[in-house]
């Protein structure tokens, strides 16, 4: 565990490491994993050089409402698939998990034009609306559904509960941690996201996080690496922090069903 620790936090610790150095230094051979003289330059330009206020709340915005979104529709899509019985559900789930294989690039073209033609294109909705429905999301709420036991639906309806009733007051409290799961990966997800606002987007005041940080780097690539850095661990810190909060849900989450 300790080696898988040190693969994974390396690269993380070495971003952080040189963030703090001067732009000479980044380069020296052999390279220090420690910086000579520790700066905080790098932030301050970060700050100079991209508004990072809108290009953060732009994030902010759309990562929350697709986060959002996805643990609402996640969870009734993935309760119909658990708990109702229609013809052709098994297919239609097959199909939804289809849906999985098939990688962003391929379905950004009609994306796009769809998104065009209803007169969203450069504006976060357009960013927002197409994330909303998720695949994996409606796999994983239907799989802790089938955990959670059939009597309460059973005892709820006696009560007079009719469907909605039933799912909104009885088990969507209780898939409060498999949502927790579906949304502390879709933000961490979209908060990273760089290829669909890439194509989505074309004005800098709809930027997000990761287009903005892209402008750090200069023309050609003439920018401090420093600086390019620097806003890389300022773009981490958001993410850090909504794990933090919701770590104890994701553990709760994934253990879920795990014992008698």
């Amino acid at each position: 565990m300790a080696v898988v620790a040190l693969a994974v936090l390396g690269p993380v610790m070495w971003t952080l490491s040189t963030s703090l150095r001067d732009p000479a230094e980044s380069f020296d051979l052999p390279p220090h994993f420690l910086p000579l003289s520790p700066d905080f330059t790098a932030y301050r330009e970060v700050f100079t050089q991209i508004d990072v206020t809108r290009l953060v709340l732009n994030s902010a915005l759309v990562t929350a409402l697709i986060a959002a979104g996805q643990m609402l529709t996640a969870a009734m899509a993935g309760y119909v698939f658990a708990r109702m019985r229609f013809r052709g559900s098994t297919l239609l789930f097959a199909l939804v998990l289809a849906t999985m294989m098939i990688p962003v690039q391929v379905t950004i073209v009609p994306v796009f034009m769809l998104i065009r033609g209803i007169g969203l294109a450069d504006t976060l909705l357009a960013l927002i609306i197409p994330a909303v429905p998720t695949a994996f999301g409606t796999f994983l709420m239907r799989q802790y559904f089938l955990n959670l036991p059939g009597d309460y639906a059973e005892a709820a309806s006696l009560d007079g509960a009719g469907p909605w009733r039933v799912f909104f007051s009885v088990y969507l409290p209780l898939s409060a941690p498999g949502m927790a799961i579906v949304g502390i990966l879709a933000f961490n997800y979209h908060w990273n996201e760089f290829f669909r606002p890439l194509v989505l987007v074309n004005s800098e005041e709809n930027f997000t996080l990761p287009l903005g940080l892209v402008s750090l780097q200069g023309h050609l690539g003439t920018g401090s690496i420093s600086v390019v850095l620097a806003g890389v661990v300022l773009s981490m810190i958001p993410a850090l922090i909504v794990f933090l909060f919701g770590q104890r849900y994701l553990r709760e989450g994934l253990t879920a069903g795990a014992g008698k």
